[in-house]
């Protein structure tokens, strides 16, 4: 089986509100499983768990998880994963000025 190209892992993660919520969230420092399904309304468990694998895995995100009892997880932005923020961010400015809003609606969907 041929790997995913770059650009196909690219459109999965743009092209899914959660995963740009849960980029949105980290970049804010909200980096903990349970504060992001807190701050991200909507979203369930399992979702945010499969979102969390596959950032982590395109290397958007990078997760660590300390020795500690009960372990405790923490996920950042990777180099790569801070760009895409920007990207990101660009869209929604765009968005808020194509459609003339003050950008408090256009962006109800992406948490922030």
């Amino acid at each position: 089986m041929k790997a995913r190209s770059s650009y196909r892992k690219l459109e999965d993660v743009v092209g899914c509100k959660w995963s740009v919520s849960v980029l949105l969230a980290v970049e804010k420092g909200i980096n903990r499983p349970g504060a992001l399904e807190r701050h991200i309304e909507g979203i369930s468990t399992k979702v945010l768990s499969e979102r969390l694998r596959k950032l982590t895995a395109y290397g958007l995100m990078h997760k660590e998880t300390f020795p500690e009892v009960p372990p405790r997880t923490e996920y950042s932005l990777t180099k790569s994963g801070k760009k895409l923020i920007k990207i990101i961010q660009q869209i929604q400015d765009l968005d808020v000025e194509l459609n003339g809003t003050d950008g408090k609606s256009a962006h109800k969907d992406t948490g922030i």
